[in-house]
């Protein structure tokens, strides 16, 4: 039921319904400069990523005042789906293949990088604890995954969740761009294999 200053869009309040759209339009926003970023660099026209987006280039500078605003949400908010991935995955596969899973995207994560990569060391200078977030964000998610398998028995005890992060960080500095990608997967199939319990 409606009172005398209620204003409703399709059944929303009108107030909650342009909160979500404020925040779909974030998201959409953030999702196509992570692709733009990644096939064209840091220096990509932000007025080509608002115009792929759908809004307009004020929307754009009123959630993000500069381009290093939007480069640093897209590391943090990527950063942020990527570690959140691990519970999911957990939920979908057992534990070593989860793992496996996980370790693909965190590939795929590193590659996007590299067109913000002469970016994003001022950027994460600028951002006091933004580097620490996103080391501790990885290294949870990987013992979250190597912390089930251990517990169902399939992987070795004795696994540091900062070497895994290490080993890959490796895996994606040797393949490196994306014709490599097939590489990077062989290469995750000999770390996985290492980690497996009964292997030597």
């Amino acid at each position: 039921m409606t009172g005398p200053g209620s204003v409703y869009k399709r059944g929303v309040p009108m107030g909650l319904s342009l909160r979500a759209d404020a925040q779909a339009n974030r998201d959409r926003l953030l999702e196509v400069a992570a692709n733009v970023f990644a096939r064209s660099g840091a220096d990509a026209s932000l007025k080509a990523i608002a115009a792929e987006a759908g809004v307009g280039i004020g929307t754009l500078y009123r959630r993000f005042p500069t381009r290093d605003d939007l480069i640093e949400a897209v590391y943090r908010t990527q950063t942020d789906s990527l570690a959140g991935t691990a519970a999911t995955l957990l939920t979908a596969h057992e534990p070593t293949e989860a793992l496996r899973a996980w370790m693909e995207r965190f590939v795929d994560y590193m590659l996007t990088k590299q067109g913000m990569a002469d970016a994003l060391p001022a950027i994460l200078a600028a951002h006091d604890g933004l580097s620490a977030h996103s080391r501790v964000a990885l290294h949870d998610a990987v013992h979250k995954l190597v912390a089930a398998g251990q517990e169902a028995g399939t992987l070795r005890r004795d696994i540091d969740a900062g070497d895994v992060l290490m080993a890959l960080g490796g895996i994606t500095l040797i393949t490196g761009h994306e014709h490599q990608r097939e590489l990077a997967s062989r290469l995750i199939t000999l770390l996985l294999e290492s980690l497996v319990l009964g292997r030597p």
